[in-house]
């Protein structure tokens, strides 16, 4: 049985390295791993923080959130790739059969060189790497082939409850700030099925910058919907273009994580600093960490973040939804300019939560 009392500790130990570290000789696994690296860079997401990037990114955690004291699964071991027949029947995977689609062929290419739960992991961490504001991930390599599919209903969805998503982060060592840690990747994400008449629709206004803006625009009072409404997960939404989803909402306004939601509103680096250490605590479920290596060199630092925490334009201090009951949300400057109407994500060829 995976053993996450001792993965925690694991994870205490690894220092979180937010800059690229000094050059040293890289161990051969790593070295292996170089030109996969390269080639995903360069032509899978070709210097942008765009629909390959975030599908990527959304494929680590659909991956490694696949197992549960109660039922088994591999967790981060790459079944999703390599059993993608039996997982992409899954509900709470719908839409990443496009991003299997996209990278597929990139696994493919480098199976002799890489294992599919190494490369989900890496081609994961790399996505991040022309996202501006992004924390450097570490990535570490060395895992075995996955023995089977994850079970189903291991994957929280958007129209679950905040308890249910708490337990399930639970069962699998995660706090509930740990959970609100990882929603920051909403802020480069985006759907393409909770409303399937706008694919490609982002979750806030900079799908392309790792900012604060998706912890600011869920808090906004939801005027809108952008597409059509009674859509199952979707609740409505404060800026045209963008959609927002139930459990977000929800999450932003639980007492158990409202005041870290409210928090990382206005903190683009601790958000960044708690983000990194989740997504590598995730990326062991299921692992050994102590039988994995550190290949974190082959990570490229992303861009520096230079915009400010602002609110859209039309909206102000008055619109925000009180999230924190012991601190007042703070006032923040208000974009110029007309209200926003933000423009779908460009699709590689479309996945799901982009």
């Amino acid at each position: 049985m995976f053993n996450f009392n001792k993965l925690l500790a694991f994870v205490l130990a690894v220092p979180f390295v937010v800059a690229a570290p000094g050059k040293r000789a890289l161990p051969a696994i790593c070295q292996k791993l170089e030109p996969v690296a390269a080639d995903l860079l360069e032509n899978l997401f070709g210097g942008e923080c765009g629909d390959s990037a975030h599908g990527a990114l959304r494929l680590i955690f659909h991956d490694a959130i696949g197992i549960s004291p109660i039922v088994g699964g591999g967790g981060a071991d790459g079944s999703i790739v390599t059993f993608n027949a039996t997982e992409l029947t899954f509900e709470a995977n719908d839409g990443l059969d496009d991003v299997i689609a996209d990278v597929g062929p990139f696994f493919l290419k480098h199976q002799d060189q890489i294992t599919s739960g190494d490369f989900v992991q890496l081609a994961g961490a790399l996505s991040l790497a022309a996202c501006p504001g992004a924390p450097r991930v570490q990535f570490f390599a060395g895992r075995e082939p996955p023995k089977a599919a994850s079970p189903n209903f291991l994957v929280p969805e958007p129209f679950n409850t905040t308890d249910q998503i708490i337990e399930r982060f639970a069962q699998v060592g995660f706090a509930p700030d740990e959970i609100v840690a990882l929603l920051s990747s909403h802020s480069i994400a985006g759907a393409d099925t909770v409303d399937p008449t706008i694919p490609g629709t982002p979750f806030d206004t900079t799908p392309s910058v790792y900012d604060t803006n998706i912890f600011i625009d869920v808090l906004l009072k939801g005027t809108l919907f952008p597409g059509t409404a009674g859509n199952q997960g979707e609740l409505m939404t404060a800026v045209n273009g963008t959609l927002r989803l139930q459990s977000d909402f929800e999450i932003a306004h639980d007492p158990r994580t409202a005041c870290t939601w409210q928090e990382f509103a206005t903190n683009q680096p601790l958000m960044a600093s708690k983000f990194g250490p989740a997504v590598l605590k995730l990326s062991f479920l299921g692992q050994d960490p102590a039988k994995l290596t550190d290949c974190s060199e082959l990570i490229p630092q992303p861009p520096a973040l230079k915009d400010v925490p602002e609110f859209p334009p039309g909206q102000f201090l008055s619109d925000i939804q009180a999230s924190c009951d012991v601190a007042r949300f703070p006032d923040l400057p208000t974009q110029p300019g007309p209200p926003l109407d933000v423009a779908p994500i460009p699709q590689a060829d479309s996945d799901d939560e982009s």
